[in-house]
C-alpha cells in the first residue's frame, strides 16, 4: 500500500468512526428499513426506498414517506395480495419520473418472486456463484429475471418506469440504487442492516452516483466525472486496496460529507476542520 493509500485508508477510518452511527440514518433512506422488525417488511422496504434514492434528500423522504403510507402497516402484506385495490391506491403516487404506475408493475413482480422464492434474498440468489469476482454478474441475472417475468405477460415489452427501476449493468449501468440495496441487505454493522447472509461483502459494488463520484475525484480515486458501471468498478477497485474485506465500508460515512456538510467539491473557508482535509485534492 502506497503512503498517500495509507493516508487515505486513516482519514476514511476516522470519518467511519464519527458518521457510520445509526443515529445519522436520518438524513437517509435506510432510515425506513428500521421502520420495521419483519424481515420481509424490512426486505421490501430496503428495496422501495433504494430504488426511490434519487433526487433531493428532502425530497427522497418526502416521497418514501407518501409511499409507504399508502401501504398500511406491513409492506409485506401490501405486496402479498396485491391486486387492483392496491394498485388503485398508488394513483396519483410520483417521485419525480417514477410513477405510481411503475411502482404498482415492481410491486406485482415482487409479489411473484415471494411465492416463487419466499425472498428477494433468496431469488437472488439463483443468479449468485461464489466464484464471481463481483456481484455485478449476480445483479444482471436478478434485474434480467425481473424484466423477463414482466415482458411474459405484457408482449415482450417493458415499460420506461419499470426499465428505470430494474437498471441492469448489462447495459452499462453504474446501478446505484440497486448497488445501495445490496449494501444495505450485506453489510452489518450501527447502520447496514445485514439481513443476507450469503452474499460476501468482499463482492459488493460501491454504489457511484454523481455526488459519489466527485467525492472520489477529491480523493483522487477517479478523475472522469462521467458515471457508468466502469466508473463504479474503478472506484471499487481503488476502495478495495484500501479495505480488501469490505470495499463498500465507507460508503455511509463519505457521502455524509455530501449531505450533512454541503461538500461541493470547492474549497470553502472551513474546509481545514472536514475529515478528508489532508487528502482533498481541491484545499
Amino acid at each position: 500500500m502506497s503512503k498517500r493509500t495509507a493516508q487515505i485508508r486513516d482519514c476514511l477510518e476516522r470519518l467511519y468512526a464519527r458518521y457510520n452511527r445509526r443515529r445519522f440514518i436520518g438524513s437517509d433512506p435506510l432510515q425506513f428499513v428500521y421502520r420495521y422488525s419483519n424481515r420481509a417488511d424490512m426486505e421490501i422496504a430496503g428495496f422501495l426506498a433504494a430504488e426511490l434514492a434519487y433526487g433531493r434528500v428532502q425530497q427522497i423522504e418526502k416521497s418514501l414517506t407518501n409511499l409507504f403510507g399508502r401501504m398500511g402497516e406491513s409492506p409485506y402484506a401490501f405486496v402479498r395480495d396485491f391486486g387492483k385495490a392496491q394498485r388503485r391506491s398508488l394513483t396519483g403516487f410520483k417521485h419525480r419520473f417514477t410513477t405510481g404506475q411503475a411502482i404498482s408493475d415492481l410491486l406485482q413482480l415482487l409479489r411473484e418472486v415471494f411465492e416463487e422464492s419466499g425472498s428477494i434474498e433468496k431469488h437472488f440468489l439463483l443468479g449468485y456463484s461464489e466464484d464471481d469476482e463481483n456481484i455485478i454478474l449476480a445483479l444482471s441475472k436478478f434485474c434480467d429475471s425481473l424484466r423477463a417475468m414482466y415482458a411474459s405477460v405484457h408482449n415482450g415489452r417493458i415499460s420506461r418506469g419499470l426499465k428505470y427501476l430494474l437498471a441492469s449493468p448489462t447495459g452499462g449501468s453504474a446501478c446505484k440504487r440497486l448497488n445501495l440495496f445490496l449494501r444495505w441487505m450485506v453489510r452489518n454493522d450501527d447502520v447496514d442492516v445485514g439481513l443476507w447472509k450469503s452474499i460476501d461483502k468482499a463482492r459488493l459494488i460501491v454504489p457511484v452516483d454523481v455526488h459519489m463520484a466527485r467525492l472520489c475525484r477529491i480523493l483522487g480515486l477517479y478523475p472522469q466525472k462521467t458515471v457508468s458501471l466502469s466508473t463504479a468498478l474503478k472506484i471499487t477497485e481503488s476502495f478495495t486496496e484500501i479495505e480488501p474485506t469490505d470495499p463498500v465500508k465507507y460508503d455511509f460515512a463519505l457521502t455524509r460529507i455530501g449531505i450533512l456538510e454541503d461538500c461541493t467539491g470547492q474549497h470553502r473557508s472551513d474546509c481545514e476542520f472536514c475529515e478528508l482535509f489532508a487528502v482533498c485534492f481541491h484545499r
